[in-house]
């Protein structure tokens, strides 16, 4: 089974494993026709970090891949100087380098050592490339991001080239063409993907980054490696829960579970104030942490594992009061990601993000190659003094985060979000409401949900609600001190969520968001 935010990336997945591949493989194969299929929310051109769940005799194994780049080594504070921050677009916010890729060479690294894994990388990457060569309908979503940044991004150096054919976002249905694009993944195919750091291809993007204006170099690009990685892990009631470290928000997500977990929001209605109180509280106790201690771990002076500890979270607990809101200030801003899942038959289980960050990244469009770069590297600090400070060869806090959940009774769930702050609180909500409330996942998935703060669309720190909560919810919230906005009823604001379970028996189900343009497939 494979769960994608567009049902072309689901389908690619699943003729992988209908053709034996295993799960890292259908993984690759998705992640490269959702990066063609999607590109407003995701590329090559951008980060991904993935969960991977090897079942053995007794116990599943879960490994993490890091694959998110450090900043340039020419990207330095004082090219920023008369700036308050670093800007969202052009080639001054290009300036890490794109690790996806790495990503994708790591797992099938990691597939070949462990799993057997045969299919070759021109299989992997076929879907993407017909797609880009002959086209891939536009969504709404994608027609309503490119008119809806048009008049930011058309100066961009290469974007309206790319993504606004004629000179204008191209018309919903109709078929979106990307030539370089499917030039550039055959060159990968034949050349392998370390091409895109240490090869032909390589040389090429220096260049053009350098035309960008981007501070990144050929060497900033030889030098990245994607990382194998020990996830962090939460003991909570019904299992154990996997997310990865620092520099994402990882802890974040295995922090609200362990609070929710502690309030023992299983006995409050879903869709009732308490549990949403409970909800958004601890939210609050982990952004805490977050914003005092989360960048690159080479640069934190704490050990994310010890907020995982019983005692620390606790202590956390206590201090909500399920009767009023605590004080709130700012979220971290807005982000533009795809998550999607897939379980094979033999239990192997992956969950994986990859984003470009801001809605198109940076906007820059490089020329040759047609890839779109990220704009990860505006996270980073102007303040010398702050935790995410910019730094030559840093890394910046990654809002991305993909969960993976080995349950007490046998089943393991892969699950997952898009959308910056929103996406440890959509975590949550369908852990819980499927772990803990028994929901089906679909069901969980589609349900009515909440986001403190900020995500893509979206500035305000305000606690957003979908309006498909009963208004009872919402007025005893508001009356507890928060905050509240009403927003749309499938909001796409609150994120494209997805989850996979599977049993002990084989037995599978999935749940794709109806925000987004998804689809569960399964076979």
């Amino acid at each position: 089974m494979a769960v994608a935010p567009h049902a072309l990336a689901s389908q690619s997945a699943l003729a992988v494993l209908r053709e034996g591949g295993n799960a890292i493989e259908a993984m690759v194969a998705a992640a490269a026709t959702i990066a063609v299929v999607y590109p407003h929310m995701n590329g090559i051109g951008g980060d991904s970090f993935w969960l991977v769940g090897l079942p053995g005799a007794g116990n599943t194994e879960v490994l993490g891949i890091d694959a998110s780049g450090a900043a340039a080594q020419a990207a330095r504070i004082e090219n920023y100087a008369g700036r308050s921050a670093i800007p969202f677009r052009g080639g001054d916010a290009a300036i890490t380098v794109a690790g996806t890729l790495s990503g994708w060479d790591q797992a099938l690294q990691l597939s070949r050592d462990r799993l057997g894994g045969r299919l070759p990388l021109s299989r992997l990457l076929a879907d993407a490339i017909d797609y880009a060569r002959h086209g891939a309908p536009v969504t709404a979503s994608q027609h309503r991001n490119t008119a809806g940044k048009a008049a930011e991004l058309t100066p961009i150096h290469g974007f309206a080239e790319a993504f606004m054919p004629g000179g204008a976002a191209p018309a919903i249905g109709s078929l979106f063409l990307q030539p370089r694009m499917a030039a550039t993944l055959e060159h990968l195919a034949r050349a392998g993907l370390d091409d895109f750091y240490r090869g032909e291809l390589a040389h090429g993007l220096a260049r053009d980054l350098a035309d960008a204006g981007s501070p990144l170099a050929l060497a900033d690009l030889q030098a990245h490696r994607a990382q194998l990685r020990q996830p962090l892990a939460l003991a909570h009631s019904h299992g154990r829960v996997f997310n990865m470290p620092p520099p994402t928000q990882g802890l974040v997500s295995l922090m609200i579970l362990g609070l929710m977990d502690r309030l023992d929001t299983g006995r409050h209605d879903p869709l009732g104030a308490d549990y949403v109180h409970a909800a958004v509280e601890s939210v609050k106790q982990a952004f805490a942490v977050r914003d005092a201690h989360i960048t690159d771990p080479a640069h934190m002076t704490v050990d994310p594992e010890s907020f995982l500890e019983p005692a620390a979270l606790d202590a956390m607990a206590a201090r909500i009061d399920m009767h009023r809101a605590a004080e709130w200030g700012q979220g971290k801003g807005p982000a533009d990601t795809i998550w999607m899942g897939v379980i094979d038959g033999e239990g192997r289980a992956v969950s994986m993000i990859q984003s470009i960050y801001h809605e198109f990244g940076s906007g820059v469009v490089l020329r040759e190659s047609g890839v779109n770069w990220q704009n990860r590297g505006a996270s980073f600090s102007l303040k010398p003094d702050h935790i995410n400070t910019l730094v030559p060869g840093k890394k910046p806090f990654h809002t991305l985060n993909p969960a993976l959940a080995l349950l007490k009774d046998g089943r393991t769930m892969v699950y997952g979000n898009m959308g910056g702050d929103g996406q440890p609180q959509s975590q949550s909500a369908v852990f819980t409401r499927t772990v803990v409330h028994g929901m089906n996942p679909q069901d969980a998935v589609a349900a009515p949900r909440w986001l403190l703060g900020r995500t893509w669309g979206q500035v305000s720190d305000t606690l957003k609600l979908e309006s498909r909560f009963p208004a009872n919810t919402v007025s005893t919230l508001q009356a507890r001190g928060h905050e509240v906005e009403v927003l749309g009823d499938f909001d796409e604001t609150f994120g494209h969520a997805g989850c996979v379970l599977r049993s002990p028996d084989g037995t599978l189900e999935g749940g794709f968001d109806p925000r987004s343009d998804g689809a569960v497939a399964a076979f």
